[in-house]
């Protein structure tokens, strides 16, 4: 599979997303009440910070996933951490399907660490997923992250993890 990614209109493309979000496969996403408004306004709001970008990944110029880039140093982890120079965070999510295709979501994940790894300032990814989705952290250890430990956010009892370019290479070289 071969993705592109554009930048999420927060008005264009907030009634998609909101299925998504608020789907109960999204719970980790923790916007299962959202209305279309309120997600209309997340977006807006990462829009208009410098520090946090949405990007929606396509597959033949459809929308088939979320991603989000956010400076750690800045928003998610600030404080939480010691952050480096060339961390991002990363955030996505793909939406439930009618019909699953098997490697779907693994070829995502490959993809947005790729597409964050062109940067050649990228050195290092940072993810926060809940402790509880043993889903994601089987993802993120598949494409290379390293789990260093578990932190407390405001939201929720998260998995700080890391995965350098050279472990990212290695996971999928393998």
């Amino acid at each position: 599979m071969t993705f592109t990614f554009r930048p999420l209109d927060p008005l264009k493309d907030a009634e998609l997303v909101h299925s998504w979000v608020t789907h109960p496969k999204a719970a980790f996403w923790m916007m299962q009440d959202a209305t279309l408004q309120d997600v209309e306004r997340a977006y807006r709001e990462i829009a208009a910070d410098e520090h946090h970008e949405a990007l929606l990944g396509l597959d033949g110029g459809e929308p088939v996933f979320l991603m989000e880039r956010y400076d750690p140093a800045h928003r998610e982890l600030a404080g939480l951490y010691e952050a480096r120079p060339g961390d991002v965070g990363m955030h996505f999510l793909t939406p439930p399907a009618d019909t699953p295709v098997h490697g779907f979501t693994r070829a995502v994940i490959t993809a947005v660490m790729g597409h964050l790894f062109e940067d050649p300032a990228v050195r290092r990814v940072v993810v926060e997923p809940d402790v509880r989705n043993t889903a994601v952290h089987a993802l993120n250890a598949a494409v290379g992250f390293v789990p260093e430990r578990e932190i407390d956010k405001p939201e929720k009892r998260a998995l700080l993890s890391f995965c350098t370019r050279e472990q990212f290479e290695k996971a999928v070289r393998a």
